[in-house]
């Protein structure tokens, strides 16, 4: 794929996942502001495209290991999505939670932003526990359906909720706001970097919420920009069909 200023970021991630790094190198939001195109995000972060482009360049080089998402079966990108990213939230939040309370023991009264950071996580943990129920529970099972349909020329099953664009807005909308969590998050944080006397569980929090914060951009990215776009296809094939 050449990449122009035309293009949009969540499409130049889809097609090479190693773009992500590049757009997150330039604060370029390539999981919730996936749609806007290469050329729009930067005019609002008042950046050169021509060096975005002259990065991501260098990003296309071929390379074996890199994954290939936007080349996955619907029902195995799913699976991976709960095994990697569902899973590491559930566990992960556990042990941050942990971990902040440690924090905010010792070090709330000197570093009151503390109490602000565990409002945030608290607030995006809740709703992000609340999201992967409603999508393991129904639009994912429905996605599954439509392929195994599709791979099986079954008759198509004409869902609850009309269409599959329904559910997907929803959570489109639900990452949006988990967008705005974690990048409060970060802001309250001082962009994750602890104070030059935090103890040692201070600094692993800090680490613990920046991974989270990685993995949160993936997640999004390959809901938002591959499986949801991909579904949404799928559904007007079927439809179509029958």
């Amino acid at each position: 794929m050449l990449v122009q200023k035309e293009n949009r970021i969540g499409d130049v991630v889809a097609d090479n996942f190693r773009a992500a790094k590049i757009f997150e190198d330039f604060g370029l939001d390539f999981c919730c502001g996936g749609k806007k195109t290469i050329q729009q995000a930067c005019s609002e972060k008042g950046i050169n495209p021509e060096t975005v482009l002259s990065n991501l360049t260098v990003a296309d080089a071929p390379t074996v290991s890199s994954a290939h998402f936007n080349k996955w079966d619907l029902d195995f990108l799913i699976d991976y999505i709960i095994t990697n990213h569902h899973s590491y939230v559930t566990n992960e939040v556990t042990t941050i939670e942990h971990h902040m309370q440690k924090v905010l023991s010792k070090h709330g009264e000197k570093n009151p932003e503390l109490y602000s950071v565990n409002n945030f996580f608290n607030e995006l943990k809740e709703e992000l526990l609340i999201h992967m129920q409603k999508e393991e529970k129904m639009l994912f099972p429905y996605i599954k359906k439509m392929v195994l349909v599709q791979k099986n020329e079954l008759e198509f099953p004409h869902p609850p909720f009309g269409s599959v664009s329904s559910p997907v807005a929803v959570m489109e909308a639900e990452h949006e706001n988990a967008g705005k969590l974690i990048h409060e998050l970060r802001k309250t944080a001082n962009n994750f970097t602890p104070p030059d006397d935090a103890c040692t569980t201070f600094r692993i929090l800090y680490s613990e919420l920046a991974e989270f914060e990685s993995d949160l951009h993936i997640h999004i990215h390959l809901e938002n920009n591959i499986l949801f776009p991909k579904a949404i296809e799928l559904e007007k094939v079927l439809t179509n069909n029958n």
